[in-house]
């Protein structure tokens, strides 16, 4: 069982992403509001395709927050895994959010660009603003979503990312539109291009992450090395045939085969295995837990026959 330090930690940890993801939500909102208004008065495209984003980075902050409270729920008789997988989802989804937008602005953009537009001075306000709040939002949820192993928290890490990107775009855009209307006529509708191109990259790189997840891809190698170090550290562990690990939300549950001395009893093999399960939890804080089975080592020598069962053979 991991150590109690280790599950205050963990819980403070999640505690700081969920009201991290908060406050992304009520600063998302915020944002939004002012550069869809701002946009549509200042009849910038950049600002409104912006703000569009910044509408989508709200709603995919409430939907990381939900998906970090459910994921902390406890097992159960029918999740005997636990709910991690909610936050894993959560990411998928914020993934799916982000390539819809991304794909309704490169759109947009690309069937206006014809169109050259005129945006006035104070469209530039609102991005000075947002790019100091993302700036914050992205640095907290990235030191966070590490230190957690967060898909989802991450994911909306890169969705602040990929607002900050936008609405430097948007800002530069905006700019050469107010410093030079005739000869950058259509840099405005260009900035939401770029925009959208951002967005639909770090899209996919977003989902494919959360899928390989959600197909039980196997943890980096160096970790898999980090298992197989702890449970060979037990005395009395002999080797290891086999080693799984899936993801399930935030940690890691491990399937072990264990090789012992075969002319070892029940008992003592399954306290073997019980050390190696524990030290493995008490020392990697990132698995959940650890199905241990026991099978004989082919470098001890295996007797004939069971030691009780020959003595039942010759009555004794």
């Amino acid at each position: 069982m991991l150590a109690p330090s280790g599950l205050s930690a963990g819980n403070t940890l999640e505690r700081v992403g969920r009201r991290i993801a908060l406050l992304s939500i009520t600063i998302g909102v915020g944002l939004a509001i002012a550069k869809v208004l701002v946009g549509i008065r200042a009849g910038s495209v950049s600002l409104v395709s912006d703000g569009l984003e910044a509408a989508g980075d709200a709603l995919s902050s409430a939907i990381v927050y939900a998906g970090l409270w459910l994921a902390s729920k406890p097992p159960d008789f029918e999740h005997p895994y636990g709910h991690g997988r909610y936050e894993t989802l959560a990411g998928l989804a914020v993934g799916g959010m982000l390539l819809l937008t991304g794909a309704g602005i490169l759109w947009h953009g690309l069937t206006s660009l014809s169109e050259p537009s005129v945006v006035a001075r104070y469209a530039l306000y609102p991005l000075f603003a947002a790019i100091v709040l993302k700036v914050f939002l992205a640095v907290s949820k990235l030191r966070v979503g590490k230190r957690l192993q967060s898909t989802s928290l991450q994911a909306d890490a890169w969705h602040d990312i990929t607002d900050l990107l936008s609405t430097t775009v948007a800002l530069i855009a905006v700019a050469l539109t107010i410093a030079n209307p005739h000869r950058f006529a259509n840099a405005d509708r260009a900035g939401g291009i770029v925009i959208g191109g951002i967005i639909l990259f770090l899209a996919i790189r977003v989902v494919r992450r959360t899928v390989g997840q959600l197909l039980d891809t196997m943890p980096e190698p160096d970790r898999m090395h980090e298992i197989r170090e702890v449970a060979l550290s037990v005395p009395g562990a002999l080797g290891i045939e086999k080693c799984f690990a899936r993801r399930t939300g935030l940690k890691y549950h491990v399937d072990l085969h264990l090789e012992v001395d075969p002319d070892l009893t029940v008992r003592t093999s399954h306290e073997i295995a019980a050390r190696v399960r524990t030290a493995i939890r008490d020392t990697l804080s990132w698995v959940a837990d650890v199905l241990v089975h026991v099978e004989p080592s082919p470098s001890a020598p295996l007797s004939t026959a069971p030691r009780g069962l020959l003595k039942r053979r010759h009555g004794k």
